[in-house]
């Protein structure tokens, strides 16, 4: 069952993301996080330091896990996801980094790091929320079009996403070809999930989510049968979906 919550801006998405995930922590202190990188969490991250800072929520017990990584980035490249995950969230709570998990994107053996990730994820019981964002070709985690991959992989990644995270690196020839990124039986094996998409780029990918076909040339569009997803968007997000009413 999909939930839609239609925000005005990026501002009010964050708040309802943060109030969520924070709702979760409040509700059980230990609980386990899966957490999303890229530009759309960052807001929530934010409000979450916040609420941290002012007495409201504690990370101690709190474990997460991440979607994905690049391969061949250091976890202290400024672009690595461990980097980001470190700055825009980790260094500023009091969680406990050894609960903290990150893809290995260094692996000399991908596949195996793979598998270790999924018996982490089992370990933990998996994830009582999944934050995803979503890509502009309907990708979420880094599992991108073309079929459906139930565990943590190895993937090319596509044209459309090496050009959109491009804006974080000097040029597009220097984004990582590569990436390592928790399956669909990972992400769907959270209790709940929260996706978050904010603007006109990311209209036409939440609406094939939403109302399209379940078919891997959406990967996003496998939500469609989790018992529990929300979906936080802006307006400009859910254009095509307000064109229907």
């Amino acid at each position: 069952m999909i939930t839609l919550y239609t925000e005005d801006n990026y501002e009010a998405l964050s708040r309802r993301t943060a109030d969520l995930i924070g709702a979760e922590i409040i509700h059980n202190p230990s609980c386990v996080l899966g957490l999303a990188t890229g530009s759309s969490p960052i807001g929530a991250y934010g409000l979450l330091i916040k609420a941290y800072a002012e007495g409201k929520l504690d990370f101690s017990k709190v474990k997460t896990v991440n979607l994905d990584e690049y391969i061949g980035l250091e976890g202290t490249h400024n672009q690595s996801y461990r980097y980001f995950m470190d700055t825009q969230l980790f260094n500023h709570v009091n969680i406990d980094k050894v609960n903290t998990n990150v893809p290995d994107g260094m692996a000399k053996d991908i596949d195996a790091a793979g598998k270790a990730y999924d018996e982490l994820i089992a370990s933990l019981g998996g994830t009582d929320v999944q934050l995803l964002g979503i890509g502009e070709n309907g990708h979420i985690g880094f599992n991108e079009p073309g079929e459906f991959v139930a565990g943590t992989h190895i993937v090319d990644l596509s044209e459309s996403t090496i050009l959109a995270n491009s804006r974080l690196f000097n040029s597009a020839d220097e984004v990582p070809k590569q990436a390592i990124t928790m399956g669909l039986h990972g992400i769907m094996s959270a209790r709940k999930i929260i996706l978050i998409a904010s603007g006109a780029k990311k209209a036409d990918a939440l609406y094939q989510t939403i109302k399209g076909p379940i078919t891997p040339e959406v990967p996003a569009s496998i939500l469609q049968l989790h018992p529990n997803v929300v979906i936080v968007a802006d307006e400009a997000a859910c254009s095509k979906l307000q064109e229907e009413i």
